[in-house]
């Protein structure tokens, strides 16, 4: 079955005086939505300001880095952006690293998988609490019950934001489909690894809480090679090595090269990455790789190319390098159109 797909571009948050102008280009271009992942700048302000930009954009965060904020200051900031952008803003949360967590916001990071179950039921906790004036929650991590009309944002004329998990292995996946309305699956994330551990480990989950898997939002970031010559590829081409040596260098993530039939990437990537040799850890990846975990098309076909990929699966595309070149940005949009109204 092939499921209806919105497609968003992603997007790194950028300096609050010109997300404005890029969210309306966004939507002039003809995509659904944008994704903001944060990194050095945090996202909610992005989605705040691209939300009076381009009123009707789907805005979602993928993701927001969950344990330095309380999961009420979290709630409170997507409750204000789902009224902002009337019932259009989804809530992704992930987990980071631990030395990012540690060493940079200075908080815990222990326990990470079962500390952001716990996150993202207190999050939805505190949804209720808007609503209806009482606070309650208890778990392993948070103890939320207590709140006031002075304190509470108040109810909302629309749903509760929808709230989605980034994860990797089995063990967060089920979780995602416990607790989550959705998942943000990783960025070498490719077919067969969906089919193997994203499909039936959320399907594990869902069942869990007395719910069906299709209920859940299964976002995926594509990697993309385009262009009607090999000349206006190549450069696409190597901006994915690059990207794809840098999330391979994870251990975490050597099973998904393994399974796919290029085992020990991961280590060879990493010897390159101890030495400094940045061009070493993309050259790594083959293009072999690249068959495998992108998808490389001409323009016209690029929408058909990623509809048969991720078609079956996927409920939201996300656009990784669809900002690598703003010259072609439109034409991404013209490809994100096609794919959306198919």
């Amino acid at each position: 079955m092939v499921r209806a797909v919105r497609v968003d571009v992603m997007t790194t948050p950028q300096p609050l005086q010109s997300i404005g102008d890029l969210a309306q280009r966004t939507q002039a271009a003809g995509f659904d939505g944008m994704l903001f992942t944060e990194t050095g700048r945090t996202p909610y302000l992005n989605a705040a300001l691209a939300a009076q930009a381009a009123p009707g954009l789907e805005l979602s965060t993928g993701v927001a880095v969950a344990f330095p904020r309380s999961p009420f200051v979290t709630a409170a900031m997507a409750w204000e952006l789902q009224e902002a952008t009337g019932g259009n803003f989804r809530l992704g949360l992930g987990t980071q690293v631990r030395t990012h967590v540690v060493r940079r916001y200075g908080v815990e990071f222990e326990r990470p998988g079962p500390r952001l179950r716990d996150y993202v039921r207190a999050v939805k906790a505190c949804f209720t609490a808007f609503r209806t004036g009482t606070l309650e929650h208890r778990g392993d991590f948070y103890s939320l019950d207590f709140i006031t009309p002075q304190w509470s944002a108040g109810p909302i004329d629309a749903p509760d934001p929808k709230v989605d998990v980034a994860a990797v292995n089995p063990w967060m996946l089920r979780m995602a489909g416990e607790v989550a309305d959705g998942v943000h699956v990783h960025p070498l994330g490719e077919p067969g690894y969906i089919a193997r551990h994203v499909l039936p480990s959320l399907a594990e989950g869902a069942a869990k809480s007395g719910r069906s898997a299709d209920e859940l939002a299964i976002i995926v970031p594509v990697m993309t090679i385009v262009g009607d010559t090999d000349e206006e590829r190549h450069r696409e081409r190597e901006l994915v090595r690059a990207s794809m040596s840098f999330y391979g260098s994870t251990p975490n993530y050597a099973f998904i090269w393994d399974e796919a039939g290029f085992e020990g990437t991961t280590a060879r990537i990493r010897e390159k990455q101890k030495a400094g040799d940045f061009a070493g850890m993309a050259a790594q990846i083959s293009d072999e790789h690249l068959a495998a975990f992108a998808t490389e098309s001409t323009w016209d076909g690029l929408a058909d190319a990623l509809t048969e990929r991720y078609g079956g699966t996927a409920t939201r595309l996300v656009l990784y390098n669809a900002l690598s070149d703003m010259d072609r940005f439109e034409r991404y949009g013209e490809v994100a159109q096609r794919i959306s109204n198919s």
